[in-house]
């Protein structure tokens, strides 16, 4: 009895995917900051104003998602901005031809999220903004669509500001750019060899229409997530070998300081396709590729490019993406410190690859 009790409190408070203690603790101390600047700059802008807000409720509401899911397609900036602006200009707009509060909220809501969603500017505190406008009592009704501008639009543009320069210091992607599926780099109609035995866009249309759902995550980076949890089972339940198992460990390398032409003696002596780029501690910097430049070079900075790395503890899976990317012809491996500690060339892979096929297959 006490299980089956247990286990329905557990199913009433459901935990969201990826969080943890440090982005809690991120969330509460970027909340603290963007409604406290939001709030003292409003007051700033509003001066002597005394009788208008210098904070609306809604905002409270945006910098739970700003902060504590930045990923979210509802806390994006314009979603912010939009999704409180134009719901509060609705609900202002139906207070002016509905005279009944009550019927004039309800009208206010359901218009903001049509309107909402026709400008792709989907944001739940939008909802709250709408009620403003109806409900916001005599400052709202004193300034009438200004007051969506000031304190509603002031607030949010504010909020997200404060949002785009406390993400870039948490570690968070603010505004959230979902890693692109990957493309093909040939200019031509194939699928990219990744997506070929992989899930496609078909098949995540066909699944989120079946559910029935609509669901707070891009496309992108459910496909990603997927892709990765496939990657995860693999690892799991093969064996798989490490990156320090198949990798060169007799690397040539080159300084970055050294002139290009050492590099290209050394690409066209050893017949490399890429090599390496070092630092004077030995880290990496990246690497340059066996090609003609279309101009004299003095230095090899000018035709490096960034190197893929990995850690020699991964697994070979892990480098199935870079590898197969139609960019990257070798995996630089380092050590805990950007260290060149060895390479894997695709070569390397398709033999780790074929060996972990035969061994598979060869499981009773």
């Amino acid at each position: 009895m006490q299980n089956t009790f247990l286990g329905a409190l557990r199913g009433l408070t459901p935990r969201m995917a990826g969080s943890n203690f440090r982005d809690r603790s991120i969330a509460c101390l970027g909340a603290l900051i963007g409604i406290g600047l939001a709030g003292l700059a409003t007051g700033w802008v509003v001066g002597n104003e005394g009788h208008l807000p210098l904070l609306v409720a809604p905002l409270g509401a945006s910098a739970v998602l700003l902060f504590a899911v930045p990923s979210s397609p509802l806390a994006q900036p314009w979603s912010i901005i939009g999704g409180n602006t134009v719901s509060a200009l609705v609900g202002i707009a139906i207070a002016h031809f509905v005279p009944d509060k009550a019927i004039a909220a309800a009208l206010a809501v359901a218009g903001a999220i049509a309107v909402m969603s026709l400008l792709r500017c989907l944001h739940p505190p939008g909802g709250a903004a709408s009620l403003l406008g109806v409900l916001g009592g005599p400052a709202a009704a004193s300034y009438s669509f200004g007051f969506a501008l000031v304190p509603v639009a002031l607030n949010s543009v504010l909020l997200v500001i404060t949002g785009l320069l406390f993400h870039r210091f948490s570690r968070h992607s603010y505004p959230h750019r979902p890693k692109p599926v990957m493309a093909t780099t040939h200019g031509t109609k194939d699928l990219p060899p990744q997506l070929r035995t992989s899930l496609t866009d078909s098949d995540f249309d066909a699944a989120l229409a079946e559910g029935g759902e609509p669901m707070d995550i891009s496309r992108d980076d459910l496909h990603r997530i997927l892709r990765r949890a496939e990657l995860a089972a693999m690892e799991r339940t093969s064996s798989v070998a490490r990156c320090a198992d198949i990798m060169s460990r007799d690397v040539l390398a080159v300084r970055t300081d050294a002139p290009w032409r050492e590099a290209h003696s050394l690409l066209l002596e050893h017949d490399l396709r890429i090599l390496p780029v070092v630092d004077e501690q030995g880290r990496v910097a990246g690497i340059v590729e066996m090609r003609e430049p279309d101009h004299a070079l003095t230095s090899i900075s000018e035709m490096m490019s960034e190197a893929a790395t990995a850690l020699p503890d991964d697994s070979v899976l892990r480098l199935v993406a870079p590898l197969s990317d139609g960019r990257h012809h070798a995996v630089l491996i380092t050590d805990g410190t950007g260290k060149l500690v060895g390479l894997v060339t695709q070569t390397d892979m398709i033999v780790a690859l074929a060996r972990l096929a035969i061994t598979g297959a060869a499981r009773p």
